[in-house]
């Protein structure tokens, strides 16, 4: 039969004064007195717990619990031989084991676990017992969450939530992560009531959770998550295409394949339109000319809107052909500056003039000279000679003679022209 739970009757002052002279005494020596320790004699349903041992002696060859302050055959639970034969009793349930030290391991507790628990240990010099009250707390419900609102406009909209619960230690959770009091976060004093102002797109689910004993810090009860749909964007427009070297502006020659991809990052998903020269072209995100013409060269504009926000934006790009090809430089060779050609030509000028005149003298002086040595060569060889005058002629010695003088001779005629030396004389 269970004893009275010495913690409930008039015996708890003593069962304290018990308890903490244990505790103040220091470690546990073991040649004292072997009892279950008083921090595992109590649980939380749902949860796990291990009923530990203090001052066990050595050598223990046999562990045997029990339910109850018995430790009749008939109310036996587990026995265990170190170091891994373990022998289940009447009272044995999957849900209880021993430890490789003796304890007694509870997977889940349940209410019905509440009671008296006793351990015999065996050692070959003899038996001890130790009896301890089990108390299995209550876990109750867990808290429930509302919201005034689950769907939201970023920067424009708040969201209150409400945890329902009569537990008095309350913590949020946003994303999974705890959230404390802040400039767009406001948290009631007793800590029911969430308030997010201005939401934004990382807003996205909310939880309220509760610790309803402080002796178990780690026993947390937490709400359904309440998911928010907050509407955003768009706050850019970015343009890809299928050509190399896109920066505003793309290259494409008559015939030529040009694909243009419009993306934007909205919740819900944008609206697309495409605007050439400045008419509505397409209500697609993508455009895809398989032969570009002549004609759909020009400005380009992708708008993404939001129907839900009311934004919009917009993205420009210029489809233009290539430009001409520039003419190939001339290939090296000889060049003179300016200056040079100006002195050269002037040079030049003056070297034909002069060579002019070197030529020029060079015929009169041959001239001459051939005709002085045919006159020469007649007066040697004694031909008759006979003037015709058509003017005065000057006296013989003279350098100058006025007019034209004809020579004949038998039956020719030469024209000569006398230069400075004395002619002879008619008779000579």
């Amino acid at each position: 039969m269970d004893l009275p739970d010495p913690r409930r009757g008039p015996c708890r002052p003593l069962f304290l004064v018990v308890a903490a002279s244990l505790l103040a005494c220091g470690p546990r020596q073991a040649s004292g007195p072997l009892f279950i320790s008083p921090d595992s004699l109590t649980a939380v349903e749902r949860h796990r717990n291990v009923l530990a041992l203090e001052n066990v002696p050595e050598g223990v060859q046999e562990y045997s619990w029990y339910r109850g302050a018995e430790d009749s055959a008939d109310t036996m639970i587990i026995s265990f031989r170190p170091p891994d034969s373990k022998v289940p009793g009447p009272l044995y349930s999957n849900l209880v084991t021993v430890t490789s030290k003796g304890y007694l391991s509870f997977r889940m507790c349940t209410l019905n676990d509440t009671g008296n628990y006793t351990v015999r240990v065996d050692t070959g010099n003899g038996t001890q017992r130790a009896t301890g009250w089990l108390e299995v707390l209550e876990l109750g419900p867990p808290p429930v969450i509302s919201a005034n609102a689950s769907s939201a406009v970023e920067n424009l909209d708040s969201v209150a939530a409400e945890c329902h619960t009569n537990a008095s230690h309350i913590e949020w959770y946003r994303n999974s992560v705890p959230i404390s009091a802040s400039q767009r976060i406001a948290i009631s004093a007793d800590g029911r009531t969430l308030v997010i102002r201005r939401v934004s797109r990382h807003d996205r689910t909310l939880q309220c959770v509760i610790q309803r004993y402080e002796s178990f810090p780690d026993i947390l009860q937490k709400s359904d998550t309440i998911s928010l749909t907050v509407a955003y964007g768009p706050d850019y427009v970015s343009l890809s295409t299928n050509l190399q070297g896109f920066d505003g502006a793309l290259t494409a020659g008559i015939g030529s394949q040009v694909q243009l991809e419009c993306s934007c990052d909205s919740n819900p998903s944008p609206k697309y339109h495409w605007l050439h020269n400045g008419s509505l072209l397409s209500s697609d995100a993508n455009l895809n000319f398989s032969l570009v013409a002549w004609e759909q060269m020009g400005n380009y504009r992708c708008i993404g809107e939001n129907l839900v926000t009311q934004l919009a934006f917009y993205g420009d790009v210029r489809i233009q052909p290539p430009r001409p090809s520039p003419a190939p430089p001339p290939p090296p060779g000889f060049s003179i500056s300016g200056p040079l050609v100006v002195f050269l030509i002037l040079v030049t000028s003056l070297g034909c003039g002069h060579l002019c005149g070197i030529l020029v003298y060079g015929l009169v002086r041959l001239y001459l000279r051939r005709m002085m040595w045919a006159l020469d060569m007649r007066w040697r060889t004694g031909i008759p000679v006979s003037w015709a005058e058509s003017g005065p002629v000057s006296h013989l010695g003279t350098s100058v003679i006025h007019g034209q003088k004809i020579l004949q001779g038998g039956d020719k005629v030469v024209l000569c022209i006398v230069g400075p030396w004395p002619l002879p004389t008619r008779g000579q």
